[in-house]
């Protein structure tokens, strides 16, 4: 990370990883882990994602939170919705310098939790239902995974008091404006040049991108 900020890459939030039993067992890990993301990860929402950019990147369906107050103590579920000014449909790439993504926990957390780039979709300030909508990820148009935000802890607003304690033991903070990628909904997807892919949130709006 700190090549990336001497290149001139600014922090616009964290990400959380192996929020859900699919991720942990997908990975062949038991921790709840954090990263950063910086303005070079973030990708246009319909649009083109050069695969050049990854060694062998893959797709995941998430939740993105736009952190409306600051966050910079340690939150209860309640406080996490009330610091939060709107959710969107998201989905991360994820890319590893370990072959076949095999790693200890400290290996991935060395390497950024895996981060790489996300794409977001429309924001929306109603976070009524988010507890367990809905997941559908398509791959050109067919359906690659099945799930429900309820697999995100059970409520992906529970990431954001996770990132609340997460940030906190690490004596930083989460300003306004910030981004909190809540985990995965299900497992991933490789990505492949051409291909389509597209995450849709029941009542929350879809975000996609090409792959070229």
């Amino acid at each position: 990370m700190q090549r990336r900020y001497a290149d001139g890459e600014r922090s616009i939030g964290i990400k959380l990883g192996f929020t859900s039993r699919a991720k942990m067992q997908q990975m062949g890990v038991d921790s709840l882990i954090w990263g950063w993301l910086t303005d070079a990860m973030l990708e246009e929402d319909g649009g083109e994602v050069a695969l050049s950019r990854y060694i062998h990147p893959r797709a995941e369906p998430e939740v993105c939170f736009l952190v409306g107050r600051a966050i910079d103590r340690p939150l209860t579920l309640l406080e996490a919705a009330e610091h939060i000014e709107a959710v969107a449909p998201a989905i991360e790439i994820i890319d590893s310098r370990y072959e076949a993504f095999k790693f200890s926990l400290e290996d991935v957390v060395a390497d950024n939790c895996s981060s790489s780039g996300l794409v977001v979709g429309p924001w929306s300030r109603n976070l009524s239902g988010l507890d367990n909508a809905g997941v559908l990820m398509r791959l050109d148009g067919q359906l690659a995974q099945v799930g429900s935000t309820a697999a995100i802890l059970g409520n992906p607003l529970r990431s954001v008091a996770e990132a609340s304690k997460l940030v906190s033991e690490a004596g930083l903070s989460l300003p306004a404006g910030s981004l909190i990628m809540a985990g995965a909904a299900t497992a991933a997807e490789a990505l492949r040049p051409g291909v389509h892919v597209s995450v849709e949130i029941a009542g929350f709006g879809e975000s996609a991108f090409t792959c070229r």
